[in-house]
């Protein structure tokens, strides 16, 4: 019937209502990263569940927004899209980012048992913190230079600083790092200064396990720095460990900003826990006093990029000789059992140059089992001569034979 459409059926007729999402974003195809996630905050932000409850159109237009942003942002699936269309990208793989202030207390419960099981669970600032800074109503700690300073959020909440900074200190570089000792998830979040007065979300590191703590950093030092996504690398080691080896730099990113002018300057650490609280430090360095690790910073990412190279050309290698091995176990499985079937059937042929009768496997079982009876009844022979004999031993004093002289009688002589 028209109207009972199969899975199947529906599946293809999503996918045939799919917009490029380039027009979904609003970008043009040579758009930078920094532009595609700044248009997909944005658009985000307006068609939340949040903000537009019980509104189905709303509701698609962000399920449509977050496709296409999740295909753009991703390198791999933004250069197939770009080569063959939506064919040569994997929709049932799309990463939805997770607004844990959204969820209740039972689905982040699910989400957190995943997460704990290693399932790479990607979750994005709350629509509500985003909506208050860009209206300007959140409250702004300003925060000197060089002074860690220790300080508790609450979960899916957000600390926001402010940062001042000379023309001498724009040109030295700047580095932001946040770290937790209790290894707390959270987020480090760049804001810009809007016309209004209110604050865009520009750049933001998902904090990483390093050693005790868990931490995440900015480095606007004048020159391409590059982050780690962490996510690409998980979601390729679920699939395979050959892939997770292989991909292991995709998600080596250049950030989208690499110096700051002179100026104030937005940031904020956003609690990403599931439950509970994260506390943090976070201090905001000058890099004049690092001029050694600014250098060695730079050296050791040029590096990782000709690895990366290095690596892509590699898996093409590996994957060759992984192929031959592949067939040559084969074929040597192959090879051992044809020549075991050749050897036992020469010895059947060497068996059958015989006149005399073939001893019937029957005959042999007869003669084990008469012999196993045999032997039964030896050991029962055995065992009641033993038990006679101590039986003997075992005679009572009543048991005496005495021998009386009856020619004459007691006591007479």
């Amino acid at each position: 019937m028209p109207g009972n459409k199969s899975k199947a059926e529906k599946g293809d007729a999503e996918k045939q209502l799919r917009k490029d999402p380039y027009e979904v974003l609003g970008v043009g195809i040579n758009s930078t990263d920094q532009e595609i996630k700044s248009a997909y905050r944005k658009l985000a932000l307006k068609y939340h569940p949040d903000k537009n409850a019980n509104d189905a159109t709303a509701a698609d237009m962000f399920k449509e927004v977050t496709f296409s942003y999740n295909i753009l942002s991703d390198p791999d699936k933004r250069r197939q899209y770009d080569a063959a269309g939506f064919e040569a990208v994997e929709s049932e793989s799309q990463e939805l980012e997770l607004d844990l202030s959204s969820l209740g207390t039972v689905n982040t419960m699910f989400a957190a048992i995943f997460s704990k099981l290693g399932v790479p669970i990607k979750t994005t600032v709350s629509a509500t913190v985003l909506e208050e800074a860009l209206n300007g109503s959140v409250t702004i700690r300003p925060l000197p230079l060089g002074q860690p300073l220790y300080r508790k959020v609450e979960k899916q909440s957000a600390h926001f600083y402010s940062v001042t900074i000379t023309e001498e200190e724009s040109q030295a570089g700047l580095v932001c790092r946040v770290s937790s000792s209790d290894k707390s998830k959270f987020k480090l979040l760049y804001f810009d200064r809007e016309d209004n007065g209110g604050l865009s979300l520009a750049l933001q590191e998902d904090s990483s396990k390093s050693g005790k703590v868990t931490s995440a950093g900015m480095y606007f030092l004048g020159f391409p720095v590059y982050r780690m996504d962490l996510a690409h690398n998980s979601t390729a080691a679920a699939k395979d460990p050959d892939t997770a080896f292989f991909k292991k730099l995709d998600g080596f990113q250049p950030c989208e900003i690499n110096e700051l002018k002179a100026g104030t300057h937005y940031f904020a650490v956003y609690g990403d826990n599931f439950f509970k609280s994260v506390s943090y430090t976070i201090e905001v360095l000058s890099a004049a006093p690092f001029p050694e690790e600014k250098e060695s910073l730079k050296s050791v990412e040029a590096e990782i990029l000709s690895k990366r190279v290095e690596l892509s050309k590699f898996e093409t290698e590996y994957k060759e000789v992984l192929a031959q091995f592949t067939e040559m176990t084969s074929r040597y499985a192959q090879e051992m059992q044809a020549i075991d079937e050749l050897l036992k059937e020469r010895n059947n042929i060497h068996a059958s140059y015989t006149a005399a009768p073939q001893i019937k496997r029957n005959s042999s079982s007869s003669r084990s089992k008469n012999k196993a009876t045999f032997k039964e009844n030896e050991d029962s022979q055995g065992r009641e001569k033993k038990y006679s004999r101590e039986r003997s031993k075992k005679k009572k004093w009543f048991n005496l034979h005495v021998k009386l002289d009856k020619r004459k009688p007691c006591g007479m002589d």
